[in-house]
């Protein structure tokens, strides 16, 4: 298990925390409401990969099973206690490298919120500190305008196109890279999301 997991985090009306069993109901509520909304950015496998869990229940003992080996932290986001998306932590990696990768969605209701700046820059902070990573990375499709605007708010560094880099929505699928380095936000991002004249937003 990863040092600095399970952990639970907030900061005014925005949580993380692990995902649950028990957030069964809720999830399944939040993917069909918002099928429409998540579906163009939906993780998918190829066909030559197999079938995904087939169940919340499936995917979640995927998860924890991941995340006791210290490969990943699945967080659920919520606001003000309730359920409203996941931001996941991948790829945890360590010896020379000290990098992660990270994916996040919002339920369309409580998009533009600011919730996902905010949840983004808490779990990050924690990985560049508490947890010693050096180097986290966010990759998103050139047309996912929501997603790009959480990075450009908060100061990531676009490193790159990695073609056909993941396979989205039944197809593989061009996507930026962007990182942020420990030594980049040595007073931690979340003093960026609460720098003087910033505005909500972001999704």
């Amino acid at each position: 298990m990863s040092p600095g997991w399970p952990v639970e985090l907030q900061h005014g009306s925005v949580g993380v925390r692990p995902v649950r069993r028990r957030d069964a109901r809720a999830w399944a509520r939040l993917r069909a409401d918002n099928a429409d909304w998540l579906g163009p950015w939906e993780a998918t496998l190829p066909r030559e990969a197999g079938s995904p869990a087939s169940s919340y229940v499936g995917m979640i003992s995927t998860l924890r099973r991941r995340a006791r080996l210290g490969h990943t932290m699945p967080f659920a986001l919520t606001w003000d206690g309730e359920l409203v998306g996941m931001l996941t932590v991948n790829g945890i990696t360590w010896g020379s490298a000290r990098w992660a990768n990270m994916g996040y969605w919002v339920s369309r209701s409580h998009a533009g919120r600011g919730i996902t700046p905010i949840a983004v820059a808490l779990v990050c902070d924690h990985l560049l500190t508490t947890v010693g990573l050096h180097r986290v990375e966010i990759a998103i499709r050139p047309e996912n305008a929501a997603s790009l605007r959480v990075v450009e708010k908060l100061g990531f560094t676009e490193i790159g196109v990695a073609r056909r880099f993941l396979h989205i929505a039944g197809e593989w699928r061009d996507h930026r890279i962007f990182q942020i380095l420990a030594e980049d936000v040595p007073g931690g991002l979340m003093a960026r999301v609460q720098a003087p004249g910033q505005e909500p937003g972001g999704s």
